[in-house]
């Protein structure tokens, strides 16, 4: 199969969650796509976040701020801490804002999962900067575990696909990782000892 050549920006799903902080001591939440776990132990995400917006002021000024996972029904508020800026508009009023041990994280009860993270580093990059936090509480509504796991379906998380910016949801399964493979591997492992 021949492939094509394309821009090479923006061309993986990415999972949709709001990201919060206190801007100058109110509660402040945005839209953010480009957002991944990046270390094992001790946890660690990382938001990528573009300079000229408001929240990062608040992740700089109490280094600590919130991800919060939001499910498919709260696409519309979802989008709009997308669409306006906390610099203007109290995004605060749309959620029931509570805290965890970080009094300065605020998070969303309203989304189904919700980790509160200790900024550890800030790392400067031409367009954006990318906020990296160890998440030190992780809290779920008990209607979304499965087994004390998260369990994805019921979560219904949103994923951004850009350059069509659209939202998505979770399709279904397509296997197990760290299993899927593991015929090729004992076939690997096979023609090794021939």
């Amino acid at each position: 199969m021949e492939k094509k050549a394309i821009q090479p920006n923006f061309f993986i799903p990415m999972p949709v969650v709001l990201v919060g902080t206190q801007v100058e001591g109110k509660a402040n939440f945005m839209a953010v796509g480009w957002c991944a776990r990046v270390n094992g132990n001790p946890p660690m995400i990382a938001c990528g976040i573009a300079k000229n917006h408001y929240t990062p002021k608040g992740m700089e000024e109490s280094k600590t701020f919130s991800v919060n996972i939001p499910s498919s029904d709260l696409l519309e508020k979802t989008d709009y801490c997308g669409l306006v800026s906390g610099a203007k508009t109290d995004k605060s009023e749309v959620f029931d804002v509570v805290y965890g041990s970080l009094e300065t994280a605020p998070m969303i009860r309203e989304c189904p999962v919700c980790l509160e993270c200790r900024l550890v580093q800030t790392v400067d990059l031409p367009t954006h900067n990318l906020f990296i936090g160890e998440i030190i509480g992780a809290y779920a509504d008990e209607r979304v575990l499965k087994d004390q796991k998260p369990d994805f379906p019921a979560i219904d998380p949103l994923f951004l696909t850009m350059p069509d910016n659209r939202y998505w949801s979770l399709g279904k399964c397509a296997g197990d990782a760290w299993s899927a493979g593991k015929n090729l591997v004992q076939h690997a492992n096979t023609k090794k000892g021939h």
